[in-house]
């Protein structure tokens, strides 16, 4: 991944109602999600919905499908996997992180 497309993700994602519509895709997985389950999951309209799900698409965080008559959302995990792979590439200064310790965080295996 490279700066660009790291920052278009990290963008989508800075509005709140985008984060919790890529999160519930996330939770749904592969199937995906349509709109109408969506929308009422998350309590939004549909126009509103929609303007994200562009959005998201547009920073390649979301794919969609037609099913017949229906769309299908589903994650990019694999874009999502490749941003978090360039956020973590200078991590513990290119030394493997440690184990989660004992609050359940990762820590630095590098020498200060």
């Amino acid at each position: 991944m490279d700066e660009k497309s790291a920052v278009a993700a990290l963008a989508a994602l800075s509005q709140g109602m985008r984060l919790r519509v890529f999160r519930a895709l996330v939770g749904a997985g592969p199937q995906g999600l349509t709109p109408g389950v969506l929308s009422a999951t998350l309590d939004v309209p549909a126009s509103t919905l929609s303007f994200h799900l562009k959005e998201l698409m547009h920073a390649g965080l979301v794919s969609q499908e037609r099913d017949g008559r229906s769309l299908i959302y589903r994650p990019l995990i694999d874009h999502m996997q490749a941003l978090l792979d360039y956020l973590s590439a200078h991590c513990c200064q290119g030394q493997p992180c440690a184990p989660k310790g004992a609050r359940g965080r990762v820590t630095c295996s590098a020498k200060a």
